[in-house]
């Protein structure tokens, strides 16, 4: 389907722009947001006649969201989250999460403004680009964790799992004797035994 851009569109075109693009993209999603029009000469009259004021309010918005970049540019949202020993979440972060979690920071973003490249499935720092409007986009860290403590270890660059799995977290370790017969039980512990039942 042809059509007539009212506002920049990424890896698409810029306002004014003719471009052809799928039925479906444009009747469910260009259309009814009002981003494109269909593209016909009473289309590109309307268009024509109001250009000015288009690229006019596209440009107040534009500057508004370069305003409110400021707000949002290098802001930190951790989330905390069940997951396995392996790093696996227990379900994944969607847009709602990291959505309000800068709202709760006093940022003005709402879902359709985060742009995820892929989903979130395991813990760890993402940079989430957050499109404020079609030529303003800022970057913000998603510090997915376990607990407050891990995301404070995140943040400053430490890999849990990895610190997890170099650590040793042992329980009980048995003492070794070299010479001990298979199912023997060691001199020492023979010995403390004895000390126990005599006192």
């Amino acid at each position: 389907m042809q059509i007539i851009l009212l506002e920049r569109i990424e890896k698409l075109g810029a306002i004014g722009d003719e471009v052809t693009v799928k039925d479906g993209y444009a009747r469910n999603f260009l259309l009814p947001n009002k981003k494109a029009l269909r593209a016909n000469d009473a289309n590109r009259k309307v268009f024509e006649a109001n250009r000015a004021r288009i690229e006019a309010d596209n440009a107040a918005r534009r500057e508004d969201a370069k305003s409110e970049s400021g707000n949002v540019e290098g802001k930190e949202v951790v989330l905390i989250r069940a997951s396995s020993n392996a790093g696996q979440l227990y379900g994944s972060v969607s847009v709602r999460d990291i959505a309000d979690g800068l709202v709760e920071q006093g940022a003005k973003v709402n879902k359709s403004m985060i742009v995820l490249e892929r989903p979130i499935k395991t813990l760890g720092v993402y940079d989430v680009k957050v499109s404020l409007h079609p030529e303003v986009s800022v970057t913000v860290k998603v510090n997915v964790a376990r607990s407050p403590d891990e995301a404070e270890l995140q943040s400053k660059g430490v890999n849990v799992i990895d610190a997890m799995f170099d650590t040793d977290v042992g329980g009980f370790t048995e003492a070794y004797d070299p010479n001990a017969e298979p199912g023997e039980i060691s001199a020492d512990m023979l010995d403390g035994g004895e000390d126990e039942t005599e006192a």
